[in-house]
């Protein structure tokens, strides 16, 4: 018989990729689709449970369909129905306790695939210039997405010491980008004018869409011969981009402001929904952060298509033209940079091949 697999977040536009990909994989006999709301689009031939992980019924889901691998993509920054905050960071950690906790109890299950973030990292003025998955950060996150992300991959571990039998994968995701993102970063990037921290020119680095459901697939199989998927992987394109050059490639302009007062910009884009401009997110924006991707590609065989910058140009043509003409601001910037004493820099892509 071929695997069954359970996949969580099912409803997110992410989730629903997955589920319609690994259908078509010969080794998987049945996919079981759940989220606690229902997606609002096709999800094959994969079976939908209504349900909440946050809830016990899960132990019984698993047990039902005797679920062999788990795929946890309800680990996310944004909600996907109704509630705030509080509703993401429940579904975050007390969900992800309960799917561990179910899937301790049960014998059947082998393999455990889990999405989660290289904001686990944080983004701190002293940060290395390139984080391993072994470098500590500088100081843990205090709050948001990012302190889900480290207590999940803190119960991961505890639940990989429990059941050394059942081979664990914790996928470190860049900010994920594309034609249809789904991330706060994407949400700010979308806005008309993008305030900027006064005196920072932060490094990015982004993963497609694309890539991100390739490697889930690679992590919930067996492995291929010469590679190991048991682990924590960093995920990732190839180079860096600076937020300037993102907003140039855009066409949006930036509003720089001083560091305090960043913190009151963001409460108000909040406030009025535009996005969920986080402590976390302003820390990004300040100093950026840059991971080694040496063991997706030698220890894990994954080699994604997409660069950063193709992969967010990808993003670019989906959002439509900004306000300004990137053609025309960046032959401005290339004609500020030829002058004598012009301290522009030309839209050049910072290619450290995979910040390797």
């Amino acid at each position: 018989m071929g695997k069954i697999v359970l996949v969580t977040g099912a409803a997110r536009q992410l989730g629903g990729r997955f589920v319609r990909r690994i259908q078509r994989d010969p080794g998987v006999d049945r996919v079981i689709a759940l989220d606690a709301v229902t997606p609002g689009h096709q999800l094959g031939d994969a079976e939908f449970v209504l349900a909440d992980i946050r809830q016990s019924a899960i132990a019984r889901i698993l047990a039902e369909h005797s679920v062999d691998t788990v795929v946890h993509l309800d680990v996310s920054a944004k909600a996907s129905g109704a509630g705030g905050r509080t509703t993401v960071k429940e579904t975050n950690v007390i969900g992800t306790m309960q799917l561990l906790g179910a899937c301790q109890k049960s014998p059947a299950v082998q393999r455990l695939v889990v999405k989660s973030s290289t904001n686990v990292y944080g983004s701190a003025p002293r940060d290395p210039a390139v984080f391993t998955e072994t470098t500590p950060p500088k100081s843990l996150p205090g709050g948001g997405f990012a302190k889900d992300a480290v207590e999940v991959e803190g119960y991961v571990r505890g639940f990989a010491r429990r059941r050394p039998d059942v081979a664990v994968c914790v996928l470190r995701f860049a900010n994920i980008l594309g034609p249809e993102p789904d991330s706060p970063l994407a949400d700010y990037l979308t806005l008309p004018v993008l305030p900027t921290v006064l005196g920072y020119d932060p490094r990015l680095q982004f993963v497609h869409e694309d890539d991100v459901v390739d490697v889930l697939e690679i992590a919930a199989r067996e492995p291929r011969r010469g590679t190991l998927n048991s682990g924590t992987f960093n995920i990732a394109g190839d180079g860096v981009l600076l937020l300037s050059q993102c907003s140039r490639r855009l066409g949006r302009p930036t509003v720089p402001v001083l560091l305090p007062a960043v913190t009151w910009v963001g409460t108000a884009l909040r406030t009025i929904g535009m996005t969920d401009f986080s402590p976390e997110q302003i820390r990004l924006l300040t100093h950026g952060r840059v991971v080694s991707t040496v063991q997706m590609r030698e220890t894990l065989g994954f080699r994604p298509r997409y660069t950063t910058a193709e992969t967010f140009a990808e993003f670019a043509r989906s959002r439509g033209p900004g306000l300004l003409p990137p053609e025309r601001v960046g032959r401005a910037v290339g004609r500020l940079a030829e002058l004598p004493l012009g301290g522009g820099q030309a839209d050049t892509t910072h290619s450290t091949h995979g910040a390797r």
